[in-house]
């Protein structure tokens, strides 16, 4: 029996059909098992979610093959997702510890933005955006359960998908519980600019643009 119910799975299949156009590529970045609790799980989800679309590839990269997979620019937390056109994306779209309960449906979503090139940011929110020209790290902390949580990870990955400036990462909290310390997460969505700058919520796209644009002056 399959991760992903009878009754999603064809919702998932109608969608595909309805928005899937171009390529996507998947990559999974795993340790070995023994080290890494949620590697395994994942790239079975993520194996089952690509096998519904001909037009999605999955490439499965151990530990000890990244580096040369990426030329030294490799993950440093496992396990890592990465969601790309295998063009001009790059590794800008990832997700850090497995995409599971809420966050299922952000993977979802990135693979039909990345593959129909629609990506859904107001015109006003678009330009400023598009306009930044200094490096952008957005990082949100997430929870399985928290139902806020895709919202924000939809944001920081759709500006990352239009600005080769900007990164977008969906950390797992609980899974990297040492890392959110660290960051000052006490509740979710946790969104941290930069190392630097942060605020708690799933805000609109105009106010988490600007809150970009404050953190980066």
């Amino acid at each position: 029996m399959g991760l992903i119910s009878e009754e999603n799975r064809k919702i998932i299949l109608k969608e595909f059909g309805e928005h899937l156009k171009d390529p996507v590529e998947l990559k999974v970045y795993v340790d070995d098992d023994e080290n890494c609790q949620y590697c395994a799980p994942t790239v079975e989800i993520v194996s089952e979610l690509s096998s519904l679309d001909s037009r999605i590839s999955l490439k499965v990269i151990k530990k000890g093959e990244a580096q040369a997979e990426e030329g030294g620019d490799m993950p440093t937390k496992f396990p890592t997702v990465i969601v790309s056109d295998g063009k001009k994306l790059g590794s800008r779209v990832r997700y850090s510890g497995i995409p599971s309960g809420y966050e299922f449906s952000s993977l979802f979503e990135d693979i039909k933005t990345v593959s129909s090139g629609n990506i859904q940011v107001p015109d006003s929110v678009r330009e400023k955006i598009v306009s930044i020209d200094k490096p952008v790290d957005i990082k949100v902390y997430v929870t399985p359960t928290c139902p806020y949580c895709p919202r924000a990870v939809g944001t920081a990955h759709r500006f990352a998908m239009l600005n080769s400036n900007i990164t977008g990462e969906m950390i797992e909290a609980t899974e990297f519980p040492k890392e959110a310390s660290e960051a000052g997460v006490s509740s979710v969505p946790h969104i941290v600019i930069n190392d630097d700058a942060s605020f708690v919520g799933a805000r609109p796209d105009a106010d988490f643009a600007e809150f970009i644009l404050d953190a980066i002056k």
